[in-house]
């Protein structure tokens, strides 16, 4: 207990945690954790304000086809499997337009790693729209849809290189890729990335390094309760730290909570419990500093997801008002006015933003050339979306 209280006068003078402090943090009794969330609040304050974020999205799964198993997913497939489904352009036109009109301004793309790798009939699907790889299709997408719709895409395309990395930056005004986990030991026989060769975290950490050094505002964030230690969090976000302070392209970090679901080789292990979530955001906000974006997915938290802005949350993440979490299809997104409800009860402001945080429309050099325009005539003086276009707050 005293480390911990150690640490937290730390954090409340605005060090930065070591390791050791991190643990101690993320192993407080519970006596201790509302003195944890206070900390972790006031560190959101200091560099966030009281304003928390959200951004209108479509999400568009443009491949349920992965080459990895992981045994906590539920969203990839085989071919010939039920729900296995690369989506055609007229289809995610469709979807983007259809969002457009509800006030959508994001474009979320989620697939699975490389699948041509792994089945031939990816493979035919690509071969004729004149592609050779899911990530050069992904990117003629991403052309159509800025072409023929408002939205603006971000990508979730799992592990890239450099090449490709430089070819979506084009396409797209942000990028992601959750780190997960730094364990090595989780790709063992049995453990929760078996089968999964693009879990590998060096390759991960790799393609995180490379978005930064291209200047591309990137998503990252750990997943807990999927067999990891406390160590091991805690190793991922200082890892995750580690990048942001070399390249400053870090624009927000998820925490997110593992669920069990009847289909996934997982489906008995145990879900983080809520206040386990809420000492991980807290300790989470601590590590990375009072700038930082902190997500935790408000859908997968249940009725309680209020609370998790006490743990120094400054961004729900996107919301559809159109679409599935098609990671988590039993999970449905709050609505957005049960968003400003909870986010203006606990004090704080609720704004919209676009898939490329406030701070990064402001830097140019952290968006193509070609997209700046389209960007600013979106946002107002601070990077927020205008008044105008918030549709939301007529609800």
């Amino acid at each position: 207990m005293r480390n911990a209280l150690r640490a937290l006068d730390r954090a409340e003078a605005g060090l930065a945690l070591s390791r050791a402090e991190a643990l101690s943090l993320l192993g407080v009794p519970d006596v201790q954790l509302p003195a944890l969330l206070t900390a972790a609040a006031a560190a959101r304050d200091r560099g966030r304000g009281r304003r928390v974020t959200f951004s209108k999205k479509v999400f568009v799964p443009l491949t349920t086809l992965c080459r990895d198993y992981c045994g906590y997913c539920t969203f990839r497939r085989d071919p010939g499997e039920p729900g296995a489904h690369t989506m055609t352009p007229d289809e995610v036109l469709a979807l983007v337009q259809a969002g457009a009109r509800l006030g959508a301004k994001e474009a979320l793309f989620s697939l699975g790693d490389r699948p041509e790798t792994l089945f031939a009939e990816h493979r035919d699907f690509l071969r004729r729209r004149g592609h050779r790889t899911t990530l050069g299709y992904l990117r003629h997408v991403c052309e159509a849809v800025l072409r023929e719709s408002p939205l603006l895409p971000h990508a979730n395309p799992g592990v890239m290189g450099e090449r490709d990395l430089a070819a979506l930056r084009e396409v797209t005004v942000s990028m992601g890729l959750m780190l997960e986990t730094t364990s090595e030991r989780l790709l063992g026989p049995g453990m929760a990335h078996d089968r999964a060769p693009d879990k590998v975290p060096a390759r991960r950490l790799r393609t995180i390094e490379l978005a930064g050094k291209l200047q591309i505002p990137f998503t990252t964030g750990i997943l807990i309760g999927i067999g990891e230690t406390a160590a091991e969090r805690v190793d991922a976000l200082l890892a995750i730290r580690e990048l942001h302070e070399r390249y400053g392209h870090i624009q927000e970090v998820i925490v997110q909570n593992f669920r069990a679901k009847p289909r996934i080789p997982m489906s008995r292990q145990p879900e983080p419990s809520a206040g386990e979530m809420l000492r991980t955001l807290a300790v989470a906000r601590l590590v990375l500093g009072p700038e930082m974006n902190l997500q935790a997915p408000p859908n997968l938290s249940g009725d309680t997801y209020p609370r998790l802005l006490d743990a120094g949350l400054n961004d729900w993440g996107g919301i559809s008002p159109l679409t599935v979490d098609h990671i988590n299809p039993e999970a449905p997104w709050p609505l957005i006015r049960e968003l400003r409800r909870a986010t203006e009860a606990a004090g704080l402001e609720l704004r919209e933003r676009l898939a490329i945080y406030p701070e990064y429309v402001l830097r140019p050099e952290f968006l193509a050339e070609g997209l700046r325009p389209r960007v600013r005539a979106l946002v107002d003086d601070e990077g927020y979306v205008r008044s105008e276009y918030e549709h939301w707050r007529r609800w």
